[in-house]
């Protein structure tokens, strides 16, 4: 059986004792189990604790356990042997990257977002500007312009700003550039998950148009061929982002 051993999991596992009522028991479990394999106090290789065992010890369902699990697989920290059970994967120390959207209530974690977007962002604009073609500048010119239509119903736009950024990245001729934003899906504007301080709707507008002209600002500079603004126009549109949240911060607001 190589590296699964089927050695029975010793009661000092952390992961046996009660839970807690989270606001998600799935996601509660599945903390707990990735904190111990991450911890190395479930090895590569070791046999979990048993559907029964894991549902008296943390007081869940059966579904919970086995919708626990599956996220665990998916995560590539577990294996599973059909009637046999799950195992820590032998590879679990290699798990691969990923946002957990339970992880960005707090503008401390909305910040580190902002920050990875700004590594790559800032360079997705200026390839754009140097590769992009005719129809993809176009559907720069699109994004933008659908996002005016989206604040002028007093919308918040989100989704045309999602949209305006992945047309920034497909300009850029590298499929990587798209793949990533993909990947971030709802975490590339962190203002679906933090609301802005403003209440009023005249703020709101405020707040909103001032996004609005530093996006103008970006597709400008990649309508002119010009790399070098358009990755200034990036890194001041990101930067201005992070100092937002960072007076929400200070505000107190979600923090």
């Amino acid at each position: 059986m190589g590296a699964e051993r089927l050695s029975r999991p010793t009661a000092h596992h952390a992961v046996l004792r009660p839970l807690h009522p989270p606001r998600n028991l799935t996601r509660g479990v599945v903390e707990r189990l990735s904190a111990e394999i991450v911890g190395g106090r479930l090895k590569p290789g070791e046999r979990l604790p048993t559907e029964q065992a894991m549902m008296a010890a943390m007081g869940v369902s059966r579904t919970v356990v086995r919708e626990a699990v599956a996220a665990l697989r998916a995560e590539g920290l577990v294996t599973t042997r059909q009637g046999v059970g799950a195992f820590v994967a032998s590879d679990a120390g290699g798990r691969p990257f990923r946002i957990d959207p339970d992880g960005l209530k707090s503008i401390g974690e909305v910040l580190n977002v902002v920050e990875l977007r700004m590594g790559v962002e800032i360079e997705s604009a200026g390839l754009a500007a140097e590769r992009g073609s005719a129809a993809q500048l176009r559907g720069i010119r699109a994004a933008l312009g659908a996002m005016d239509t989206a604040f002028a119903r007093g919308e918040s736009g989100v989704d045309e700003d999602v949209a305006f950024h992945r047309a920034i990245a497909d300009a850029t001729g590298n499929p990587q550039f798209a793949r990533f934003l993909e990947f971030l899906g709802r975490f590339v504007i962190p203002r679906r998950t933090v609301r802005p301080t403003a209440e009023r709707s005249e703020d709101q507008r405020a707040y909103l148009a001032g996004i609005q002209d530093e996006h103008r600002a970006i597709c400008a500079a990649i309508q002119q061929r010009d790399p070098t603004a358009a990755r200034g126009a990036m890194r001041r549109h990101l930067t201005n982002s992070r100092e937002r949240y960072r007076a929400i911060s200070k505000a107190g607001v979600n923090d």
